[in-house]
């Protein structure tokens, strides 16, 4: 039977009226769903066709016609940052995704066996976070080229030591538990306690530190994009938007108000969602509350 520590005593139904009555939660939730609702909706529908150049209807101010306006090819920017927050969220979604996938069981491998395993795993941990999400891309795309599939590798790879640190230092804390040793006692192996009894108990934290790295990831894809590196064009980008307005700010600032709102406001949904998240399953916050 797989245990857990320090869970409250709180039904199902407790826990979501705590969700419900958190603000930073829901307004985190609130925004996280509509841009994924807006991204899923991009495939099926945008007001305008993004491949579509209209040298004529180029930086337009925002109008009935162009909610948003038009870039310098005549593109409407609302069709882009639509089909943009796709791309955005694909690439820090997988991106977290390897980070979890690969630094969780190297963090957990690292705290079941302790000793020089440990040791070597995290100094080599220390040398892959000394690499930034951004030098990683550009050493990447120095022998593949740039392109989102290169973006992707560059930030999962930043991300995996990230995952690796949280999961070690919650597992640490776990190991010497009475129930752990009960269950090293009844003849588990550890990899069995670390599948059944460690990673149950560091979920919290994995789950918070995801949202985290999901925000992250996003601004990531905006800057690598902004230089390059990102998805390349005709996909459009936040980041590669930002690029295209930023010799036109006094002839046509809405090319990057609209786009710089779109990251800023996607961001700050995960990060107050992570917050939310995080004051809710924090079981001291629940004894308070």
């Amino acid at each position: 039977m797989t245990m857990r520590v320090d869970l409250p005593d709180e039904t199902l139904a407790g826990v979501l009226a705590k969700a419900f009555g958190n603000r930073s939660f829901l307004t985190g939730l609130v925004i996280t769903l509509l841009v994924a609702a807006i991204a899923l909706l991009s495939f099926l529908w945008t007001p305008y066709d993004v491949t579509r150049l209209v040298i004529a209807d180029k930086t337009q101010a925002p109008s009935l016609a162009h909610w948003f306006g038009t870039d310098h090819f005549g593109r409407d920017i609302l069709s882009m940052i639509m089909v943009g927050a796709r791309n955005s969220i694909a690439v820090a979604l997988v991106a977290v995704g390897i980070g979890m996938g690969i630094g969780v069981p190297l963090g957990a491998f690292a705290a079941a066996r302790g000793g020089m395993a440990d040791e070597a795993l995290m100094r080599v941990n220390d040398l892959v976070f000394a690499f930034p999400a951004l030098l990683s891309a550009i050493m990447i795309t120095a022998i593949f080229g740039p392109g989102a599939v290169n973006a992707i590798i560059a930030i999962g790879i930043f991300n995996i030591p990230v995952f690796a640190r949280v999961a070690r230092a919650g597992a640490l804390a776990i190991w010497p538990r009475e129930f752990i040793l009960a269950a090293r006692a009844a003849g588990k192996g550890m990899t069995r306690i670390s599948i059944e009894h460690i990673l149950p108990n560091v979920a919290t934290l994995l789950l918070v530190q995801g949202t985290i790295q999901f925000a992250l990831g996003i601004l990531a894809e905006a800057g690598l994009s902004y230089v390059g590196l990102g998805a390349q064009p005709p996909m459009p980008s936040w980041g590669r938007m930002l690029f295209d307005a930023q010799t036109r700010m006094v002839t046509a600032p809405w090319m990057a108000i609209f786009p710089g709102m779109a990251i800023v406001i996607t961001v700050l949904g995960l990060n107050l969602l992570g917050d939310g998240i995080a004051d809710i399953l924090d079981p001291k916050s629940r004894r308070r509350g």
